[in-house]
């Protein structure tokens, strides 16, 4: 994964910080920023080389948290919203926004769709293929995959459109009004308007 110290750096073209950006969603949704990885984030870039660029703002509000917070306060954080034995405080499946259920239709057609792609989930991850962090991992292969039958912007649009975009502000909606929530808030926040600037974006391709 490319260092977030560079996601706002002129020297990644514009696909490739979509990518990039799909990675570090994927691995903050996944479980709490490693040491090294929460490091990187301290010290990343805050300043957009354009003026008004849209992320600048959001992306600027996590890296000073994450500036602010121990890896222990975050770690304890992500337990209490997202972990835990039973019923997490907030769920990160999309089938639970969905359909209100786990493991519901939601899931069977991702699986139908990720299939149809060549893609299956790993063995050595247990949660359901519907997790966030599994589905930023599957735009993030289908922006910078090799395979250009398989990697190309009619398969993003498509995917997202089906499996992001219906549910994934309703999730930021719940993590940001959470009382428990301060670093994952601004992940929050920042996914939620990256998310928006990839559904504009999706909708000039129509």
């Amino acid at each position: 994964m490319t260092q977030p110290a560079q996601l706002l750096s002129s020297s990644l073209d514009e696909e490739t910080a979509r990518a990039e950006v799909y990675g570090l969603l994927a691995a903050l949704y996944y479980a709490p920023p490693s040491a090294e990885l929460l490091d990187n984030l301290r010290v990343a870039v805050t300043e957009a080389p354009a003026a008004g660029a849209l992320l600048e703002a959001p992306w600027g509000e996590l890296v000073k948290v994450a500036r602010n917070l121990s890896h222990e306060a975050i770690a304890r954080e992500y337990d209490g919203l997202f972990g835990g034995v039973g019923k997490p405080e907030v769920y990160l499946f999309g089938s639970h926004y969905l359909s209100g259920f786990l493991n519901e239709k939601p899931l069977a057609a991702l699986r139908t769709d990720l299939d149809a792609l060549g893609l299956a989930r790993d063995d050595a991850m247990s949660e359901t293929e519907d997790h966030l962090a599994y589905l930023c991992e599957v735009m993030r292969y289908l922006i910078a995959g090799e395979d250009v039958e398989v990697a190309n912007l009619t398969r993003q649009r498509e995917f997202f459109a089906r499996h992001l975009q219906p549910w994934v502000s309703l999730l930021c909606d719940a993590v940001a009004a959470h009382p428990k929530s301060d670093f994952y808030r601004s992940v929050a926040g920042f996914t939620q308007v990256f998310v928006s600037v990839e559904t504009q974006g999706f909708d000039m391709l129509v």
